[in-house]
């Protein structure tokens, strides 16, 4: 489910479960071993990618629905333990989205130090309300600190999915790049900040984020998002979206 590599000492991790990387318990364990094994391996940087045309589908609902809720609560449980590792790593951590990142994935990226984005007709947000799921307060705090609290506000209480374009001008992502260009400039990128003097940049960043991390430290999201999963309207509108994805 994940391609490893190294490159003059910046780690790469590519999603690798087609068609859509979509998140389950499996691919959100092993993406948060992978990013632990890189930073004990000693990488400077650690890029994040997906599949051309898709970083993440976001969460693998088919899958999901049907799931007994301490399954559930597993697979939120280790979803959010993902994204605090992503806010607490040691290194920066660069998306480099490769095509669109719905929901889950576009929390993957908020969650990273930059994010370049491949130009084109694809599309970023957090659309969990259109079906049905209230979007996180720590998920929500990552993507004020990203855009604003106002544009983040309207961004999530509509489910907006804006083109990339549109994303650059909200902050929403960092750069653009074309497709062929898209992993050569995220570890150009990544190189230059693993260039700086590690301990002043890395402890930069952690003063940056420390609201955020000490917001994950105590949240109860993992709970809330458990039991949102269970409740009537939530479960009309994901069982909807899993009929509309079995007709396509």
């Amino acid at each position: 489910m994940l391609e490893a590599s190294r490159h003059d000492g910046i780690a790469e991790i590519a999603l690798r479960r087609p068609p859509a990387n979509a998140l389950n318990t499996a691919l959100v364990t092993a993406l948060h071993k992978a990013l632990e094994a890189e930073v004990a391996a000693g990488a400077g940087a650690i890029v994040l990618t997906g599949l051309p045309g898709m970083f993440s589908g976001g969460l693998d609902v088919p899958e999901l629905i049907d799931q007994p809720r301490a399954a559930i609560h597993e697979f939120w449980s280790r979803f959010f333990a993902l994204c605090q590792a992503l806010a607490e790593s040691p290194v920066p951590v660069i998306a480099a989205i490769s095509g669109h990142a719905p929901a889950g994935g576009a929390v993957l990226t908020l969650f990273c130090d930059y994010r370049i984005a491949v130009a084109g007709r694809f599309r970023i947000g957090l659309n969990e309300v259109r079906v049905g799921l209230p979007v996180p307060s720590t998920i929500l705090l990552a993507l004020a600190g990203v855009v604003g609290q106002r544009t983040a506000a309207r961004l999530a209480m509509r489910g907006d999915m804006p083109q990339m374009e549109e994303a650059l001008a909200l902050g929403l992502v960092d750069e653009l790049a074309c497709a062929d260009e898209l992993l050569p400039r995220a570890r150009e990128f990544a190189a230059e900040l693993a260039a700086l003097p590690p301990v002043a940049m890395n402890q930069t960043r952690r003063v940056a984020r420390a609201a955020l991390v000490e917001a994950m430290r105590t949240a109860s999201d993992v709970e809330v998002a458990t039991a949102y999963w269970f409740s009537d309207e939530t479960q009309v509108q994901m069982r909807a979206l899993v009929a509309r994805l079995a007709g396509r």
